[in-house]
């Protein structure tokens, strides 16, 4: 992708400790236009960076709530046009600027919004218009924010050794906004962006507070299941209340706040299957994953029902995964020369094992037995 940059402004944020109540001012540096950018040292800084913002992959429903790249969509009233959205409004005016006053007054208009939120922190603010010639006649916008980066210094003299930066940046840790959203080369939504943070911050969804951003798989799938297991509560109390539907509510509401989740027991194997379904027809390549004591198993959802399968085994769980070939990654391990018994012949042989297990138990005591005698 070759980017002809059309206007861009460098501005420094400076801040003075850490927290929200911190003293912030910003200095706008310089806004250039398409020759002094050109010969400009910036240049070579960004090379290639509006491509790689533009290249870089999103879901619209990412597969982690932290997910560090999203698409974000601007909010509007029923029956109101994209001018109604304030964010849209702001993004628009940049990238319609004719001159250098215009996209000058924009970027402060822009840096000024945003040193409104509570995750400011020092660094540089590039905001920049670029044209993609090979496709649009209309620029992108691009913002970029590049936070400081402590104890970086410079090689000096043979007396001195080093001298310390004080506002150095790097490009490789650039937050990144994208107007408009390009899902593949030669397309636009106008209605979207494409926003690039780190993981463990919100910077721009604080920031552009007119943005709604898509939910990630884990909340829909939780929704779902959640709406489901409401469904089977009415199915099975048929409206009526009582002590005993309370207190199941309350542990289907405990177990879907947990963390770690054990086996409910309740549905038949058919209907989770019809359960799967009707989430696979929302995410047809769904994950699935769980733990049969420390043993990991993963794969797609659509897989229960037809490769994998729970089942009971001498009052254990077991896990049944069914395929045509088996691979091994790795290290060259003895499993691998197996000829595999018939599933018959290893269930008889776990019931066999599981059986002595029991018998040896009660011998030694540990099973339990009839001696009535009390404890002293």
């Amino acid at each position: 992708m070759d980017f002809s940059v059309q206007f861009l402004s460098f501005i420094v944020i400076q801040t003075e400790g850490q927290d929200a109540q911190s003293a912030k001012n910003y200095k706008h540096y310089q806004t250039l236009d398409r020759e002094s950018y050109y010969e400009s040292e910036i240049k070579e800084f960004l090379d290639g960076e509006f491509a790689r913002i533009c290249k870089r992959k999103v879901e619209k429903n990412p597969n982690t709530e932290n997910a560090p790249t999203k698409i974000g969509r601007f909010i509007v009233e029923p029956g109101h046009e994209l001018t109604s959205n304030p964010n849209y409004n702001l993004l628009q005016r940049l990238r319609i600027a004719e001159s250098k006053e215009q996209f000058h007054t924009c970027s402060d208009d822009l840096v000024r919004a945003y040193m409104e939120t509570s995750s400011v922190r020092g660094g540089a603010f590039v905001v920049a218009s670029a044209k993609l010639n090979k496709y649009f006649d209309e620029p992108f916008v691009f913002v970029m924010k590049c936070d400081f980066e402590p104890k970086i210094a410079s090689i000096s003299d043979e007396h001195s050794l080093i001298k310390s930066v004080q506002m150095a940046i790097n490009a490789r840790n650039i937050k990144s906004i994208q107007y408009p959203h390009m899902p593949e080369e030669g397309t636009l939504e106008e209605w979207e962006l494409k926003i690039h943070q780190a993981s463990h911050a919100k910077y721009f969804e604080d920031f552009l507070k007119f943005i709604d951003y898509e939910k990630a798989i884990p909340v829909i799938v939780n929704e779902q299941v959640m709406t489901m297991v409401q469904e089977y509560m009415e199915d099975k109390w048929q409206g009526a209340q009582s002590e005993e539907r309370e207190q199941e509510e309350q542990s289907l509401e405990f177990w879907a706040a947990s963390e770690k989740r054990e086996l409910q027991e309740k549905w038949t194997h058919d209907t989770v299957v019809e359960a799967t379904q009707r989430i696979i027809e929302h995410k047809p390549d769904i994950e699935m994953a769980f733990k049969l004591d420390g043993v990991a198993i993963k794969g797609q959802m659509a897989q229960f029902g037809e490769n994998v399968f729970i089942a009971r085994l001498n009052g254990r769980y077991a896990a049944i995964v069914v395929g045509d070939s088996l691979q091994f990654d790795k290290g060259v391990s003895p499993i691998e020369l197996l000829h595999p018994e018939d599933l018959e012949d290893v269930v008889s042989r776990i019931k066999k094992r599981d059986d002595q297990a029991a018998v040896n138990r009660y011998e030694s005591g540990d099973g339990g037995g009839t001696d009535d005698s009390p404890p002293w």
